[in-house]
């Protein structure tokens, strides 16, 4: 196996990866690796024989031509222990981050939040409504009528809260668009808020 293959297995598991549930087609990974098509199909033959071969927690699988990491069937006990205790009620930092936009900004889709984080946020968002502290308040008009995000009475309750207005300020124009200095200003700003109200 070539140097160049492995390594482009590599990119491509990292790229797998961080697509998550949504995956990636075919066409997506010739754009992003800048080949064509016959070598990201054995690229992803490669990876798939690999993870199939060892021992390995991680499938490559395609669904309706799209392809995705996906977890083995057999640890699916484990998997399901790890949802139903999921251990320490911390949030990480990308929850919180996410948090914090949807706590001013609400009601909020998905993409705008992604917009403003600059980073994708399907786990994060699948965090915090599995703890209940968001939930889905809407659908956003126009195509797709996107899932609306916002705060629960969990949430309040959590935060000491008997109203979301209760939230302080943040030193930041609502009205200007969120720069990265700013963006960092505002997830440590909503942190230190977090750790007064707790």
């Amino acid at each position: 196996m070539t140097d160049e293959i492995i390594k482009w297995k590599a990119i491509t598991e990292a790229l797998l990866f961080a697509a998550g549930d949504e995956g990636l087609s075919i066409k997506q990974l010739t754009e992003v690796l800048e080949t064509d098509e016959l070598a990201v199909s054995e690229v992803l033959e490669g990876l798939k024989e690999s993870y199939e071969s060892d021992q390995r927690g991680i499938l490559l699988m395609e669904v309706a031509g799209v392809y995705q990491l996906t977890t083995k069937k057999e640890f699916a006990p484990y998997l399901k222990k790890l949802v139903e205790n999921p251990g320490p009620s911390s949030l990480s930092q990308a929850a919180l981050e996410t948090l914090a936009i949807i706590a001013y900004k609400q009601p909020i889709t998905r993409i705008e939040i992604e917009e403003i984080r600059g980073v994708k946020t399907e786990r994060p968002l699948q965090t915090l409504v599995s703890k209940a502290i968001i939930k889905e308040v809407g659908r956003a008009e126009g195509s797709g009528r996107a899932i609306l995000y916002g705060t629960t009475r969990e949430f309040l309750e959590y935060f000491g809260l008997n109203a979301i207005d209760e939230l302080p300020p943040l030193p930041m124009n609502a009205d200007d668009e969120f720069e990265q200095e700013e963006a960092d200003l505002f997830f440590e700003k909503f942190n230190e808020t977090l750790n007064e109200l707790k």
